[in-house]
């Protein structure tokens, strides 16, 4: 089971109003649940940030020409990883 976490956060005025009247819309039982919606918009967000990230990588990387790659063993991989571990 995971652990959790409490938050205290203080909003007021206009946000205040904001969470009230979003709270009362009736789409949420209550602030933690909206406040926990938040969250996962936002984890969805970052997540499909880093996908797209990803994906814009892989579509470079295909589109290099195979003359420019260089041909490596496995051996070769291996010792280019060490080397960067080692700095």
């Amino acid at each position: 089971m995971s652990e959790t976490m409490n938050l205290n956060v203080r909003v007021s005025g206009s946000l205040r109003d904001f969470v009230t009247e979003t709270i009362s819309g009736g789409d949420y039982e209550n602030v933690s649940e909206y406040v926990r919606a938040l969250i996962r918009h936002d984890k969805e967000r970052a997540e499909r940030e880093a996908f797209e990230a990803m994906k814009l990588r892989l579509q470079d990387g295909f589109a290099t020409p195979d003359s420019e790659y260089e041909h490596l063993s496995a051996d070769d991989i291996r010792r280019r990883a060490l080397a960067r571990a080692r700095r």
